[in-house]
């Protein structure tokens, strides 16, 4: 089969090469002697792999590796008890492996999309749906009528974000930085939106009446105070990654003056051990999906052979919703 490996950590430029591979036996790390085989038709493309081309990204194989931790394919088999079958339509979350034509993942991590979407579109949607589901519910305990505010809001997370909490009830707030990622936001659903050179803080308190109920983060950098400020008592920052590449500081005195909070949202930590939470979370984006509420918003899509032109587009903060490889 096709695949593309990270053969040197040299950056995305250089770090990726197209080969040919033995495919995977039926089996996965996280259910060893059973899993479920994919035909990838697409597969997602995210900031870890970025990360995984320049060795900076905590999950370290051993090389030659094949990156890539979701898809959007069509199951070739399945293990007994599976709540997917042989030709399947699927989302499926594999961890390593995506950049291929076949790929195979956990049972509770694999599920049935409707026609509506298309294999781009299923690729997009485990990492960052339930990434956003996660933070916004499981983490956020977000209440229908809260107002959230969503920082990198044209990115994937964050057009994934804007989706659920709109879904789910919620007024939002978009923070962008550009006309075209202003109309990516409202295009997922934000009822307002500011810009990231601007008064945004003041301007988000404005609008909301005093301050926002939370905050989603998946940048980090010299924002994030103003993120604690923005908020409304009991207000709560949930932190989901660091795209800017600095690890902000808290100082807790604030919160304590506020009665804020600061929730880390660490979706894979916590649920590639949980096999229930991913079930739940999955049956409520089908929800989600069956309302319009979820659709993912694919901003651009690469061949194989052009991988490395992907990941310099989402590592130079230039995606526009998801980034996604069309592998067949």
């Amino acid at each position: 089969m096709r695949a593309l490996q990270i053969t040197e950590l040299t950056g995305p430029d250089t770090a990726l090469k197209l080969v040919d591979v033995p495919e995977p036996e039926a089996s996965h790390p996280l259910t060893p002697g059973e899993g479920v085989v994919v035909d990838v038709h697409a597969a997602g493309v995210s900031f870890p792999e970025v990360l995984q081309t320049r060795g900076m990204y905590q999950i370290k194989p051993d090389l030659p590796f094949i990156p890539g931790s979701e898809v959007g394919g069509i199951v070739r088999s399945a293990p007994k008890g599976a709540a997917v079958a042989p030709g399947d339509r699927v989302a499926a979350f594999c961890m390593l492996g995506g950049f291929a034509e076949v790929v195979v993942a956990p049972s509770w991590l694999t599920f049935k999309v409707p026609d509506t979407l298309d294999f781009g579109q299923a690729a997009a949607l485990v990492l960052n749906y339930h990434t956003a589901y996660f933070s916004l519910k499981t983490r956020g305990r977000l209440v229908a009528g809260e107002t959230v505010l969503v920082h990198g809001a044209a990115g994937g997370v964050g057009t994934a974000t804007l989706q659920i909490a709109k879904g789910l009830g919620a007024r939002t707030i978009a923070v962008v930085s550009s006309d075209e990622k202003e109309a990516i936001a409202r295009e997922a659903g934000a009822d307002e939106v500011v810009r990231s050179d601007g008064a945004w803080k003041d301007e988000a308190k404005a609008w909301s009446d005093g301050g926002v109920d939370m905050v989603i983060d998946p940048v980090g950098g010299d924002r994030f105070t103003d993120s604690i400020r923005s908020l409304r008592e009991g207000g709560r920052v949930v932190v989901v990654g660091f795209t800017a590449g600095s690890i902000p500081e808290v100082k807790v005195n604030r919160l304590l003056l506020t009665n804020t909070e600061v929730v880390g949202a660490g979706w894979g930590a916590y649920a590639m051990g949980k096999p229930e939470l991913n079930l739940e979370i999955g049956a409520a984006l089908d929800d989600l999906m069956a309302s319009g509420a979820v659709r993912p918003i694919i901003g651009a899509r690469f061949g194989m052979d052009r991988a490395a032109d992907a990941l310099n587009l989402l590592d130079g903060r230039g995606a526009l919703g998801k980034i996604v490889l069309e592998v067949r």
